[in-house]
């Protein structure tokens, strides 16, 4: 159980920022306010010496109260360590670490995240997605190619803050899952084409090669190689995500939907990777290139969606069974850790008997398995209003509960769970809140409640699942 202790100054900050949430949402200029907030709490208690000896009694009777309610609710990062043995993460992404309350939450009970979109390709090209954002020459095994420019500015600015969180917590360290190397989706299209224009033609396979291994050597040396400021941050990373099709359970290819055009600037559903290789050549190659570029230590995933249903289960494990059919030295062959299992689910399904045979289905390929984001889309009668979130809530409760059952099945089987992701941390921020059009998306419209904490930072009935030891 983590006590966190809190200096006058510091509940002085936390008032701020719960008087601004308290309207729900947290705007641009809230964000900063409560930052400066934050920054007065790292000053010295001299700011306060004309401050009422009534007044700091109470606060500081105010700040009793809290600690004592806070120790009541015990860390998950110690509840699931003690039950499965494996880390417990979210995602964050955005201005989300600059939220106070929310960052509390990452810090308490999580000991891993994952970045929600800025490891993506476009978001390390800058965003450029519908032009090129400039080129430069660049040296690959002996001959120089030309290359699109990289921007790592959008995920460093959430991993210096991790980076720094560690400096001071080495007892409560966070570590970080890199997501994710190579996507149909998020990957401008222009990449994809001669001289990174693409209203010119694809180009080859062989030219396609080097440019994925060279973006996988620059991401993975700049992230994890040995002058990385970030070398010991990352536990894994996720190489190739979503490669298998929804329809026909075989791989993904370009006209996954008829509907939607490949001279888009990006695709939700198409995959360029294929409409180039014509193969599963491209996922083969990727795994290789990870394995020459990354530390031997460094974990690789495949991660897909959907993955509990029995036809793309069976794509799924063929392409396991091709990438470790081609295991290797670093420079020569491939490797793979685990297979990741989104885990966007619903309440209604899948079954815990589903997780379970999915999960030892991976496993019984590549050995480990992982939950990497997980969240529960709500039932259809579930409209967001107050008498109806009770009843949905348990419902939640209860489909977490036979689902994270269905995982300690699995490991008591011998399949090891290494990790367990939540895809966000409350409710009002969960990408099940906006329209989507990639895996387990949903309507905007419809009211969700997909996590373990509300939209007031406060636990539900869900998060004592993971909260029991016993």
């Amino acid at each position: 159980m983590y006590k966190r202790g809190k200096s006058l100054v510091a509940i002085t900050a936390a008032s701020v920022m719960l008087a601004l949430t308290a309207c729900g949402g947290t705007t641009e200029s809230q964000v900063a306010t409560a930052s400066e907030a934050e920054s007065v709490a790292a000053t010295s208690d001299n700011s306060l010496i004309n401050t009422s000896t009534d007044e700091s009694n109470k606060v500081e009777a105010d700040a009793q109260d809290k600690e004592s309610e806070e120790e009541a609710i015990p860390a998950l990062r110690d509840c699931v360590e003690q039950k499965m043995g494996c880390r417990i993460g979210c995602a964050i992404t955005g201005k989300e670490p600059w939220d106070i309350p929310l960052w509390n939450l990452v810090t308490t009970h999580f000991n891993a995240v994952t970045l929600g979109n800025e490891l993506k390709p476009d978001s390390l090209f800058g965003y450029s997605n519908g032009k090129c954002p400039g080129t430069q020459e660049a040296e690959l095994n002996g001959e120089t190619i030309t290359v699109p420019v990289l921007n790592f500015s959008n995920p460093e600015k959430i991993l210096n803050k991790l980076v720094k969180w560690n400096e001071v917590h080495p007892d409560r360290e966070i570590k970080v899952r890199g997501h994710v190397l190579v996507w149909h989706s998020q990957t401008p299209e222009w990449f994809f084409h001669e001289d990174y224009d693409k209203t010119k033609p694809y180009v080859s396979a062989q030219e396609m090669d080097k440019r994925q291994e060279w973006y996988i050597r620059e991401v993975l040396t700049h992230f994890t190689g040995d002058n990385s400021p970030y070398k010991d941050l990352f536990y894994g990373w996720d190489v190739v995500n979503e490669a298998v099709s929804d329809a026909t359970g075989t791989y993904r290819t370009d006209t996954e939907n008829p509907n939607e055009d490949l001279s888009n600037d990006t695709h939700g559903n198409n995959s360029s990777w294929w409409h180039v290789y014509q193969s599963e050549e491209f996922i083969i190659n990727a795994f290789k290139y990870a394995n020459k570029y990354a530390p031997a230590e460094l974990e690789l995933y495949y991660n897909d969606y959907n993955e509990c249903v029995a036809k793309k289960r069976e794509g799924i494990v063929a392409l396991l069974q091709e990438v470790k059919s081609q295991e290797g030295e670093p420079g020569v062959g491939t490797r793979i850790t685990a297979m990741g299992m989104q885990g966007h689910y619903s309440v209604d399904s899948p079954s815990y008997t589903d997780v379970e045979a999915s999960a030892k289905a991976y496993g019984d390929v590549v050995g480990n398995i992982q939950i990497t984001e997980w969240d529960l889309s709500s039932s259809d009668d579930y409209d967001g209003s107050a008498e109806s979130k009770e009843k949905e809530y348990e419902k939640m409760r209860k489909t977490y509960n036979l689902q994270y059952y269905a995982l300690q099945s699995v490991q008591n089987s011998g399949v090891n769970v290494t990790g367990i992701t939540f895809w966000g941390t409350i409710d009002k921020y969960s990408w099940l809140q906006h329209r989507s059009t990639v895996g387990g998306g949903s309507n905007k419209e419809k009211a969700q409640c997909p996590l373990l904490f509300d939209d007031l930072y406060k636990p539900k009935p869900a998060f004592w699942v993971f909260a029991e030891t016993n």
